[in-house]
């Protein structure tokens, strides 16, 4: 019942900022501020449900180092897309024909914020952390990362490859980002990095919601499996792979530190076997 609690509150901060997100569209000083306005009420809604509902501190959202965390996740996040995009100029055609819009760049900080915050609270604060507890780490790892690529269905330009890609390159990784931390903030940051360079910095489509103002005016061209098409660089296959190695390092991380949860076996598996003797 908590999982629903839980879910149901981040998601209703969620539904209010996408609507006030919606209403403020074209003005991008109020759009930066309703999304991180949406982005510090859903930690704080996050933090009163958890409370209220599992009767703990809620030390995976803890003030302590969260700033660096945040920024550390961050440069992860803009660094692999980075390189991304630069592998993909490489092969295809990608091209900055001058700057972009600074006030576009500006309003994708709010919505990239709301969005990256809500997301991660959701998918990897409630879901992944609550499943991973019956199912452990590796089998909740690939159950909540399949429903995060689902969602991406919805998107307007949104196909079946996109949605794998994401389930891998983002759902995996950035449920194995927590496993490593063991905090939210890390993966916040990586979101909000990621997201940010796709459409804040080189202007590219974002999980197949069509093209970005950002800060710089770019094109790109070339074949789907290395631009990812209309779905965006996240369904190219340097994205999934990129993301494919982050994961494992993500979990090699969370092995060493010894913060892979095993999967809780049931009465029947725990039983000893019995040997009838006739």
């Amino acid at each position: 019942m908590r999982v629903v609690k839980q879910l149901l509150a981040v998601a209703a901060v969620a539904f209010v900022g996408g609507q006030a997100l919606a209403a403020v569209e074209g003005n991008a000083a109020l759009t930066l501020v309703v999304g991180v306005l949406t982005a510090v009420v859903a930690v704080l809604v996050y933090g009163w449900v958890v409370r209220r509902t599992e009767r703990r501190a809620v030390t995976e959202l803890a003030r302590a180092g969260a700033g660096a965390r945040i920024a550390r996740g961050v440069l992860v996040g803009f660094g692999m897309f980075a390189a991304v995009i630069v592998n993909i100029a490489l092969v295809a055609d990608y091209d900055v024909d001058g700057l972009g819009s600074v006030a576009g760049a500006l309003a994708l900080v709010g919505f990239m914020a709301a969005a990256s915050v809500t997301e991660e609270l959701m998918f990897r604060g409630v879901l992944f952390r609550i499943v991973e507890e019956r199912t452990g780490t590796w089998i909740a790892l690939v159950l909540t990362g399949a429903v995060f690529g689902l969602m991406h269905l919805f998107n307007a330009d949104a196909n079946v490859w996109g949605a794998i890609c994401i389930a891998v390159e983002a759902g995996f990784m950035l449920a194995a980002c927590y496993a490593a931390t063991r905090n939210l903030w890390v993966p916040i940051g990586l979101h909000f990095g990621w997201n940010f360079a796709a459409g804040g910095i080189f202007s590219v489509v974002v999980s197949g919601n069509g093209r970005s103002e950002g800060l710089l005016d770019t094109t790109m061209s070339g074949p789907t499996l290395i631009t990812g098409g209309e779905f965006g660089p996240e369904g190219s296959l340097y994205t999934l792979a990129a993301g494919g190695l982050l994961t494992l390092a993500f979990m090699w991380l969370a092995h060493r530190r010894g913060r892979i949860v095993p999967r809780r076996r049931s009465a029947m598996d725990a039983q000893p076997a019995t040997v009838t003797v006739s």
